[in-house]
C-alpha cells in the first residue's frame, strides 16, 4: 500500500495518523496550527473528517436521535455534527497547509458528494470510519476511486468486515487496510483487543492496524509489537480549548512521547538473526570458559576440584569438561591457565 510518497508494508515503519476529527473547535486558525504541531509531534498524516450535519443524519429530536451513555449525552446527533465537523470551504487550506509541513492528508468522507469533493482534492487515500462500515454502497464507491482504503473495524462483526472487503474487491481495488478499533469515547483498555491486529492480517491477508481510543501510550505500543503498520490517534492542541473529542485526544507532548514510545518499539523488535553483532561477540569475553583452578602437576587427575567452568570465555567450551575429568595430566599446567585438550594429551 501507498499513501502519498509512504510505503506501508511489512517491513516498512508503522504509519502514524493524527486525527484531527472535531479538534479545531469552530476554528481554521486552531485547526492549521494544530497540523503544524501534528508534524513537530512526529506525526507522518494528518487526517479529517469530510460531513456535515446534513449528510450525516437528520435534524430530529425523535428518540432514535438523542445520544445517551456517552460523552455527548445531552445532545441529538444533528447536534454533534453541526458542532464536530471541518467545514468544507476549509479543506483546500488544510490539505495545503499539510503539503507545506510534510505531512500527508486525507479524510473520512460519509457520503457520495464527500468523495466527490475529496476527488477534487486529489486525496491519495480514504478512511472508512468505525459506524460506516456498513454503509456498503459507499464503500463501494469510495473503493471505485482506486485509491488505498483504511477500514476502522470498532462495530463491526467477521460479517461485516467480509461485506466491506468484498465490496472493495467488486470494484477492483485490493489496496486495503484493517484497522482494529474499539467504539467508545474514552475506550476501556482491557476492551482493546490488540491481539485480534495479527489475527485480522492473518484472517483477510490485509495491512493492518489500530485505530485508538484508549487514553496514553500503551496500546499503541503493545499494537506494534503485534504487527500494525498503522495506529491513528487524535490529536488536539490543548485539551482546554474543549470540543466534542477534546477529553480523549492526546496534545503535541503526549503524542510525542507515543511516536517515541512506537519508534523505540519497532527497534526492540528488530529482526530474526541468531548470527552475532560484533558487540555481541565481544561480550562472550565475559562467558563461561574450562579453567585450571588450581596448580596441576604432570600425572595428576584432572577433577572438578583443578578444572572449572569461570568467567571468562578465552578457555575451551564448557560442554566439553566430561571428556577432562579423571584424565591425567601430561604435563604441568598453573592456576589462571586456560583449558585445553593438550593438557592432557
Amino acid at each position: 500500500m501507498k499513501i502519498g510518497n509512504y510505503s506501508i508494508d511489512q517491513k516498512s515503519p508503522v504509519f502514524i495518523i493524527a486525527e484531527l476529527s472535531a479538534n479545531h473547535n469552530g476554528s481554521l486558525e486552531t485547526a492549521i496550527e494544530t497540523i503544524k504541531a501534528a508534524k513537530r509531534a512526529g506525526a507522518d498524516c494528518i487526517k479529517l473528517q469530510t460531513y456535515t450535519a446534513d449528510t450525516i443524519t437528520i435534524d430530529c429530536n425523535k428518540e432514535d436521535f438523542l445520544i445517551k451513555g456517552t460523552i455527548w449525552e445531552g445532545k441529538n446527533l444533528y447536534q454533534l455534527y453541526q458542532e464536530a465537523h471541518t467545514p468544507w470551504d476549509w479543506h483546500q487550506a488544510l490539505f495545503d497547509m499539510a503539503r507545506e509541513v510534510g505531512l500527508i492528508c486525507f479524510s473520512s468522507p460519509f457520503d457520495k458528494t464527500a468523495v466527490d469533493f475529496l476527488e477534487s482534492l486529489h486525496t491519495p487515500a480514504y478512511k472508512i470510519a468505525s459506524f460506516e462500515i456498513t454503509d456498503i454502497p459507499l464503500i463501494e464507491y469510495v473503493a471505485s476511486k482506486g485509491k488505498p482504503v483504511i477500514i476502522s473495524t470498532g462495530i463491526a462483526t467477521s460479517e461485516d468486515i467480509e461485506l466491506a472487503l468484498d465490496a472493495c474487491h467488486r470494484m477492483g481495488n485490493l489496496d486495503i487496510a484493517l484497522l482494529k478499533c474499539t467504539s467508545s469515547y474514552p475506550a476501556p483498555i482491557e476492551e482493546a483487543n490488540i491481539c485480534m491486529i495479527k489475527d485480522m492480517a492473518d484472517r483477510y491477508n490485509v495491512i493492518t492496524g489500530l485505530s485508538d481510543h484508549t487514553m496514553g501510550s500503551t496500546a499503541p505500543v503493545v499494537a506494534t509489537c503485534f504487527g500494525a503498520k498503522i495506529i491513528e490517534k487524535h490529536f488536539i492542541l490543548d485539551r482546554s480549548i474543549g470540543g466534542p473529542d477534546a477529553s480523549f485526544s492526546m496534545n503535541e507532548s503526549e503524542f510525542s512521547e507515543m511516536v517515541k514510545a512506537v519508534r523505540e518499539t519497532e527497534k526492540a523488535i528488530g529482526v530474526v538473526d541468531y548470527k552475532l553483532t560484533d558487540k555481541q561477540r565481544k561480550g562472550r569475553d565475559f562467558s563461561r570458559s574450562l579453567y585450571v583452578v588450581e596448580d596441576i602437576k604432570a600425572g595428576e587427575l584432572i577433577t572438578e576440584k583443578n578444572v572449572r567452568s569461570i568467567r571468562p570465555g578465552f578457555g575451551m567450551h564448557p560442554k566439553d569438561l566430561s571428556q577432562c575429568l579423571n584424565k591425567v595430566a601430561s604435563q604441568d599446567a598453573s592456576k589462571g591457565d586456560r583449558f585445553h585438550f593438550g593438557i592432557i594429551q
